[in-house]
């Protein structure tokens, strides 16, 4: 009965080296960009002149801003100031506010401020994915109560982010 019992103990020991071996796990990141680097080396981004009807000065320098550095940390492409291998231009066409929510004693209760860009892509290496005047928008509501000079500031810098997000996923991103 002894023999039995080592013959178990090895045959048990011999499936878990077999159950251990074949299992695997890989750790890695998801690519992030489905850039192809041996062909795409540059890019370029025009600024984004503010044609809104309401202008917001500080808006358009914050969302080249932001559009840049999206492209400059998450790619490991060049900028470069015209004529890239990845060309992307537009204009900021919309920044307004509407009224949203209405309490009970039927004022605005809440106020959606909206952003919307037209943006130009043009891959020079592949003219498959290019786009022209493709919008995207993004928005952000605050408390009526509010100014909105007191919380533009904030609400644009959450937008800006959302709509360099959008673009970069249109244009570059493997989604």
């Amino acid at each position: 009965m002894d023999w039995i019992k080592k013959i178990t103990k090895i045959a048990a020991l011999l499936v878990l080296g077999v159950v251990v071996n074949s299992c695997s796990v890989t750790l890695g990141l998801a690519p992030i960009s489905s850039i192809d680097y041996n062909k795409v080396k540059t890019i370029s981004i025009a600024d984004f002149e503010n044609h809104a009807e309401y202008v917001y000065a500080p808006l358009a320098v914050e969302f080249n801003q932001k559009l840049r550095d999206m492209f400059i940390q998450q790619t490991r492409l060049q900028m470069v100031d015209s004529g890239g291998d990845l060309e992307i231009s537009g204009e900021i066409v919309g920044y307004n506010q509407y009224n949203e929510a209405v309490d009970a004693s039927g004022y605005s209760s809440k106020v959606k401020l909206t952003l919307t860009v037209k943006v130009t892509y043009v891959n020079n290496t592949d003219h498959k994915d290019d786009f022209t005047d493709q919008q995207f928008s993004a928005f952000q509501t605050y408390d009526s109560s509010q100014l909105l000079t007191a919380v533009q500031d904030g609400l644009i810098t959450v937008m800006v982010k959302d709509i360099a997000e959008q673009i970069f996923n249109s244009t570059v991103a493997n989604w």
